[in-house]
């Protein structure tokens, strides 16, 4: 069928093959009839996630992490979780809720990453670009981190609500490019719009040269938790005091980042980096705004979940009901909740 749909074919028959795979992982790490206690995760060099923010705040007790490895998307988060590779992962919710309806048994638990004011997804063109409005991106190329997650989303509703078809839209050609490399792609023309978030917004931005065409909050009229963090469904079971010790901390993490001054964040963020074995960079720390996460606490809504199921019933990738929200995540475990 179409290119875009042929990529998310291919990643949910992937994931729909993790079931037969769980059959010959190794279970939990902990002793029988013990808990979990060390978690295994993905880190990203150079930044520093909420549940190691929690840790060097002291709010994960005796829970310790041991990073295995570096992160490359939501959809590998979610594969090396529900194979057993890593404990918890995290995702953007709409690459969630497909990989829950292939059958995939992960659970969310707490929100991870969203959007703000100021820190969000925006779609950016070189100065002097032709490119101004929706149907001036039919025919033109579309960098993205990856496919069928956060940024083609909201590319395919900022193209929709400007009042392309889609036979429109599928002239418009979304490319998979290195989050790391995506700038300098752009600038070097072998792409025409480029979407960035995070650091590597603000750090094109500084350089200048670059003109902001929309913002995701502004297409999704929001502010909005995007992805959140989860265990496999049998970890939950097996480990609710864990899963409960984790999440607190997390959210106890989060709360604390959205209520201390932004230099103190900062700092606490180069003094974890820097205590890391290895030379990681933390310049890149200065660009650190907000946490992006709606809800106190990182307390997940139905909304949350509601709005990505409807895009994807919408965009034929579901059937209506074939995914309910209150199957997708539990807020039993946030003591924020209540």
């Amino acid at each position: 069928m179409k290119r875009r749909y042929k990529y998310v074919h291919v990643l949910l028959v992937t994931l729909g093959l993790i079931s037969v795979v769980l059959a010959g992982c190794s279970s939990s790490k902990a002793k029988s009839g013990e808990e979990d206690k060390v978690l295994q995760y993905n880190g990203a060099p150079g930044s520093v996630s909420f549940p190691e923010l929690a840790k060097d705040l002291g709010y994960l007790g005796d829970l310790e992490l041991e990073s295995i490895g570096s992160s490359t998307g939501g959809p590998e988060s979610i594969q090396l979780t529900a194979t057993k590779q890593i404990d918890f992962g995290s995702a953007f919710n709409g690459a969630i809720i497909k990989s829950i309806s292939q059958n995939v048994k992960i659970k969310s638990v707490i929100g991870s990453y969203g959007s703000d004011k100021n820190t969000y997804i925006g779609a950016y063109v070189l100065e002097g670009s032709p490119i101004k409005s929706p149907k001036d991106f039919i025919g033109k190329k579309v960098g993205v981190n990856t496919l069928g997650a956060h940024l083609e989303f909201v590319t395919k509703d900022y193209l929709r609500k400007g009042g392309l078809t889609e036979k429109e839209i599928e002239q418009v050609t979304l490319v998979t490019i290195p989050s790391a490399n995506a700038e300098q792609i752009l600038r070097s023309k072998q792409i025409d719009v480029v979407l960035l978030s995070g650091v590597a917004r603000d750090r094109a931005l500084d350089k200048g040269g670059i003109v902001e065409l929309f913002k995701d909050i502004d297409v999704f009229s929001s502010e909005f938790t995007a992805g959140d963090y989860f265990f496999r469904e049998e970890y939950i079971k097996n480990n609710p005091d864990t899963v409960k010790l984790f999440v607190d901390g997390v959210a106890k993490a989060i709360e604390w980042a959205r209520t201390t001054p932004r230099e103190e964040v900062i700092k606490r963020f180069e003094t974890i980096i820097k205590n890391r074995d290895g030379n990681e960079p933390t310049e890149n720390l200065k660009y650190w705004k907000s946490t992006g996460i709606a809800q106190a606490g990182g307390v997940i809504t139905p909304d949350e979940y509601q709005v990505w199921i409807d895009w994807l019933v919408a965009n034929g990738d579901l059937k209506k009901g074939q995914v309910k929200t209150e199957d997708l995540y539990t807020n039993e475990f946030n003591s924020f909740a209540k």
